[in-house]
């Protein structure tokens, strides 16, 4: 079934993920149109799966900070806002902005980028801000009498460094920022989904340091830990009642390699069902495929 449904005392929202938009210079010249960029066609047989879910998550891996800085490519990357047109008309709506290359070309391109996702007020960013009052804002939607929070934090910067008192820009993990996101809306919501730069790149193994991460973020109470990073699939397991996905891997780029060009899409029910005034949630119908970019 398709898109959620109200039953009574029971509230079912759908999640469909997918890993990395890793825009080369390969993938930007190959949406040139002569007169902006269009990269709707790329995605378009992934769109026929995405638009019907109630939340569709992806890792905006490099900064959408639009033509007029100059795009670039691999190792300091900059993209056009276009790619975020792609990615909305799909029903992408769930969208992390922390990871390695989110300060590649500074505060300036990480401004365009919250101009640009301003414009879209039904898609929720996390992980990288404009303010400290934006900061500060706790991140909860709410879907078919589900209440969720939507956090992401980076345990990579590629070396780069965020001004000092402008560490808003972006979350750099940390076991205290995290413990103070996550308990600060734990009673007020039904699910904490925690988007997670982290891992090794092109490794197919959990490293430790993943697993202490996705371990601790379990602690918390966190019910879904979408991994990516690592450009490539990596292993699913639960920990406790935590869903961890630890990477997904890219969605779309020009990195060379089968493993880098196969992604995962993953999808699941959340399910609240409430009796007697208690309400429990659980996380169902759990599914798993593979979407490859051919170049």
């Amino acid at each position: 079934v398709l898109g959620s449904r109200g039953l009574g005392d029971v509230y079912k929202r759908q999640l469909f993920m997918v890993g990395d938009a890793l825009i080369h210079s390969a993938v930007y010249a190959d949406a040139d149109t002569g007169n902006g960029y269009d990269f709707r066609p790329m995605i378009e047989e992934v769109k026929k799966i995405s638009k019907d879910y109630d939340l569709a998550f992806y890792n905006q891996e490099t900064i959408l900070g639009g033509s007029e800085l100059g795009l670039s490519s691999y190792p300091r990357f900059n993209s056009p806002y276009e790619v975020g047109d792609a990615f909305v008309d799909a029903g992408f709506n769930l969208v992390s902005l922390a990871n390695n290359h989110t300060l590649d070309r500074g505060e300036t391109a990480i401004l365009n980028s919250h101009r640009y996702w301003g414009k879209h007020p039904d898609v929720k960013t996390a992980g990288s801000f404009s303010s400290w009052d934006d900061f500060n804002q706790p991140n909860i939607g709410e879907v078919n009498g589900i209440r969720y929070a939507f956090f992401a934090y980076t345990d990579w910067t590629n070396g780069l460094t965020v001004p000092s008192g402008k560490e808003y820009l972006l979350n750099r993990y940390s076991n205290e920022l995290a413990k103070q996101d996550i308990e600060a809306v734990r009673d007020r919501v039904d699910v904490v989904i925690v988007s997670m730069h982290f891992g090794d790149e092109y490794s197919l193994n959990v490293s430790s340091r993943q697993r202490e991460i996705a371990t601790y973020l379990a602690s918390l109470g966190v019910d879904i830990v979408i991994g990516h990073h690592p450009h490539v699939v990596e292993p699913i397991e639960m920990i406790d009642d935590t869903l961890v996905i630890y990477s997904l891997g890219n969605f779309i780029s020009a990195q060379r390699g089968v493993e880098k060009l196969t992604g995962m899409m993953f999808s699941l029910d959340i399910v609240k069902t409430t009796e007697d005034g208690v309400s429990k949630v659980t996380l169902e119908n759990m599914k798993a495929g593979l979407v490859y970019t051919y170049s």
